[in-house]
């Protein structure tokens, strides 16, 4: 099931009102994953330094989160605009998809902490929607 117009306006419209923290939100759901989830570390063992706060955590919590918003874009073919991206994690990376989900829990969660106000019950369910679909289709080589 696609999204409805409802749903892609209520996406663009909070991605519109977080885009001026993406890296902090990119660098807070990345080092809750790490932390909270330590597992996850694994794919990142050629970083010199892995503590929350590192260079490598805020810089690529960024481009994840980044990512996240910019495919928003392909929201009527995610599956094929994030094709680079699943090839990538699927045969270079080899990254266990499960690990999407990880971090696109620690996002919502970052999220609810910064935005209480914003992150509505309603705009939670449309955004976990989205991430879902985004983390589907980033499985998709996986297949």
């Amino acid at each position: 099931m696609g999204f409805t117009a409802k749903e892609k306006t209520l996406i663009k419209t909070f991605f519109a009102t977080i885009s001026d923290k993406t890296q902090e939100i990119g660098h807070q759901s990345l080092a809750r994953t790490i932390v909270v989830y330590p597992q996850t570390k694994t794919y990142f063992a050629h970083w010199k330094d892995l503590s929350p706060n590192s260079p490598n955590v805020k810089k690529h919590g960024y481009t994840v989160v980044k990512g996240l918003m910019d495919a928003v874009d392909m929201i009527d073919d995610l599956v094929g605009g994030l094709l680079p991206l699943s090839e990538l994690h699927a045969f270079r990376l080899r990254i266990d998809p499960a690990n999407f989900k990880i971090l696109i829990h620690n996002m919502l969660v970052v999220l609810a902490i910064m935005y209480p106000n914003e992150f509505t019950p309603k705009v939670h369910v449309t955004l976990d929607k989205y991430c879902a679909k985004v983390a589907l289709a980033l499985s998709d080589k996986y297949r």
